[in-house]
């Protein structure tokens, strides 16, 4: 089972990696931040210093069409916002 799904790249972490060594990723639900320390530093061969954890609440949305209203939600889930050991980072696009 993998506890990291992927990571959240968006202009807001991206910006928090710049600056304070903060990266964001999106983690199964019933990973502890134990397991999320573990996983983060084997995958990418970083120092992590912090592991903080939340539940994105899920998104209603709408869409308007011929026949009618369509409406539906995201799915929620756990994001982990894990601080890396000053100096070091995280690459996300190197192995493209």
């Amino acid at each position: 089972m993998a506890i990291i799904i992927k990571p959240i790249v968006t202009e807001k972490m991206t910006e928090m990696g710049e600056k304070s060594n903060r990266y964001g990723f999106m983690v199964e639900r019933t990973a502890n931040k134990v397991e999320i320390k573990k996983a983060v530093e084997e995958m990418y061969n970083v120092t992590v210093v912090d592991v903080n954890t939340l539940i994105a609440a899920p998104k209603l949305k709408q869409r308007y069409t011929k026949s009618g209203v369509i409406s539906g939600r995201q799915a929620s889930y756990k994001k982990a916002i894990v601080t890396v050991a000053k100096g070091e980072t995280i690459d996300f696009y190197s192995n493209i």
